[in-house]
């Protein structure tokens, strides 16, 4: 079935080793359901099945884990793209997700020297004074390796694996059929939308390709943090920035996970996590524009209670429409008005076969468990996950900007505890919040809404003519057509296909009985076994069709 929908057989090996990985975690009856076991098997390739008591102890979520790591760099960074779906995936599956660590085997640093000089237009001993050859980092689309410029700085460079591109297009192409297929053959995951999931880990995918996205990303939140002392983002080296290549600035800092080492050089782990979540916030709902992974292994903590954030490779982007709709939904669970969030939810999901009454009396029992709480008391990461799971009890899915906020909500409100306990994000928020319900009500922000409106009002009313115009021409041309879009209604035509057919052999078996008894009595020359030929035949046309007809009518029968 897959191998039909692929455009070339360029992919079969890759296909291979797909099909491998998945026989080897189990799940080799959904590579026969896709297709993938029978279109090697037409071109030879043979497939063993290789499992181990190790794997056969494991958790449906920890093989599809590990299966994600062996099958390389796509597919780790589709699963960690799914960690961030907490809307649609059970705590269990984002908490194995999110253990998909970006680190793969390092490349020797002799294979990816001429990459590099052709990157840098020189020879690389050339450019720096020193470069490392051992690799800081390595992931599964790139590695680092320290270095120092002609003038002391110390700088790190992010270097794009050499042939990535033609294995990543590969991986590609085949999820996108099999995200298709998935839709077509499992109905019941079609909720999960996984071909818009194929196309945003797509665009996402394409974008880290591209190391010079990440260097813009970095630069955009620099300039937005530029007031805040406190947060230091590094530096970009343009001059040495392509799709293969960004050097920027090293952090000499103490990792985000090393918290002895903060208690030893004597910083408050209090003020951290305060002028952290300081900073994420301002990302969020001020700016727009935010880092969507700020877990701790992209922090480091610096002199002076400061803080560097790095790897800018997957950000996230709210609009002011969508920061506004953020602020009603708060504010209609402060304000207990539970059919107000519930009609934002299913706004934001585009679900429109959900039961109303339900998800509003399920809302107003989520809001009933946090009311009266005091803000300091509420932990975000619970509110977060219960929300996030009522919206999967509801089959509700988030857009995937929201889909990030709500992971980068969750990874910040884990950090700020994970460096102080009796960390509060609610009570961090609140003033960001205010500053957002102060602005929208200002005398400019409502003179700017009204002017819109009118805007728009004047618009639709000076259109009016035209359309119509354009209305009454397509009626007058016989060109208007109205779609009706039935559910199911293929499948009731297809019945009444069948019940017309076997009405109509009914109709024409009854017609050769009865013509064939006609036939009978009359005399004639033809006869077999002294009766009359034609008759007979008509009498065996008759049974055949009957014969027929009861086959139908039985088959018919075991499939509906």
């Amino acid at each position: 079935m897959l191998w039909e929908t692929l455009s070339a057989a360029r992919d079969i090996g890759r296909l291979y080793e797909i099909a491998t990985v998945l026989i080897r975690y189990g799940f080799g009856d959904i590579a026969r359901r896709l297709g993938i076991t029978g279109a090697l098997e037409r071109v030879g390739r043979t497939l063993r099945r290789s499992r181990h008591d190790a794997i056969d102890r494991m958790t449906s979520a920890e093989r599809v884990r590990h299966a994600l790591e062996d099958l390389g760099p796509t597919f780790v960074k589709l699963g960690q793209i799914l960690s961030t779906r907490v809307d649609l995936l059970a705590p269990d599956w984002i908490a194995e997700f999110e253990k998909l660590q970006d680190h793969a085997a390092a490349v020797p640093f002799d294979a990816i020297r001429a990459q590099l000089a052709a990157d840098l237009s020189a020879d690389p001993d050339s450019v720096f004074a020193e470069l490392d050859p051992a690799p800081l980092a390595a992931g599964s689309i790139a590695q680092v390796h320290r270095a120092r410029l002609p003038d002391g700085t110390a700088v790190v460079l992010k270097i794009r694996r050499p042939g990535i591109e033609s294995v990543v297009d590969a991986d590609l192409r085949i999820l996108r059929h099999l995200a298709e297929l998935v839709e077509r053959e499992w109905p019941v995951l079609r909720r999960y939308k996984p071909r818009a999931l194929v196309r945003q880990f797509e665009r996402s995918l394409r974008r880290e390709l591209d190391l010079r996205t990440e260097c813009r990303n970095a630069e955009r939140i620099a300039a937005n943090l530029a007031a805040d002392e406190n947060i230091v983002v590094p530096v970009i080296y343009w001059q040495w920035a392509t799709q293969r290549l960004n050097v920027q600035a090293y952090v000499d800092g103490i990792p985000g996970r090393e918290l002895a080492a903060v208690d030893e050089a004597g910083l408050d782990r209090r003020i951290l996590a305060q002028r952290g979540a300081n900073a994420v916030l301002q990302m969020v709902l001020a700016d727009g524009f935010f880092h969507a992974d700020p877990h701790p292994g992209n922090v480091f903590y610096l002199p002076g209670n400061r803080l560097a954030f790095i790897d800018f490779g997957m950000v996230g982007r709210l609009t002011g429409e969508r920061r506004d709709q953020l602020s009603d939904l708060l504010y209609s669970f402060a304000q207990r008005d539970s059919g107000r969030a519930a009609e934002l939810l299913v706004d934001w999901a585009d679900e429109p076969d959900v039961d109303m009454q339900s998800l509003g009396a399920d809302i107003e029992g989520f809001i009933d468990e946090f009311h009266g709480i005091p803000l300091d008391q509420i932990e975000v990461g619970r509110l977060l996950g219960d929300l996030t799971a009522l919206m999967r009890e509801h089959k509700l899915a988030l857009p995937s900007d929201l889909a990030l906020l709500f992971k980068a909500a969750i990874s910040l409100d884990g950090l700020g505890r994970m460096l102080d306990p009796d960390f509060d994000m609610v009570s961090a928020a609140r003033p960001f919040l205010e500053r957002i319900v102060r602005e929208r009500r200002s005398p400019r922000a409502l003179a700017k809404l009204g002017a819109t409106s009118l805007r728009e009002a004047i618009a639709l009313v000076a259109g009016l003519p035209r359309d119509l115009r354009h209305l009454l021409k397509a009626l007058d041309r016989g060109a208007m057509t109205v779609h009706v879009d039935v559910s199911h209604l293929d499948r009731v035509f297809e019945r009444m296909d069948r019940s017309v057919s076997r009405l109509t052999m009914g109709i024409v078996t009854a017609a050769l009985i009865i013509g064939s008894s006609i036939v009978m009595t009359v005399k004639t020359e033809s006869t077999w076994f002294g009766l009359p030929l034609f008759g007979l035949l008509g009498f065996v046309g008759a049974i055949v069709c009957g014969i027929w007809l009861l086959i139908s009518i039985v088959h018919s029968g075991y499939h509906d």
